[in-house]
């Protein structure tokens, strides 16, 4: 499982429904996320590099 923001996201999920398991994101944050940093909303979490999980993590902490 991926952590972000000190949560484990679920990985056979896509991208902006695994987000939303942090507390204070919603579905429309979480498109927004992935739209800033350039992931499609629909990729799975477990077929993402780690640099990209990086990228979610920097753009989840501006939230958090």
């Amino acid at each position: 499982m991926a952590r972000v923001a000190g949560v484990n996201i679920p990985d056979n999920k896509h991208a902006e429904i695994s987000l939303t398991y942090v507390y204070g994101i919603g579905k429309t944050r979480a498109q927004s996320i992935c739209a800033s940093t350039g992931i499609d909303p629909s990729s799975k979490i477990s077929d993402l590099s780690e640099d990209q999980l990086e990228l979610i993590r920097a753009e989840v902490g501006k939230f958090i």
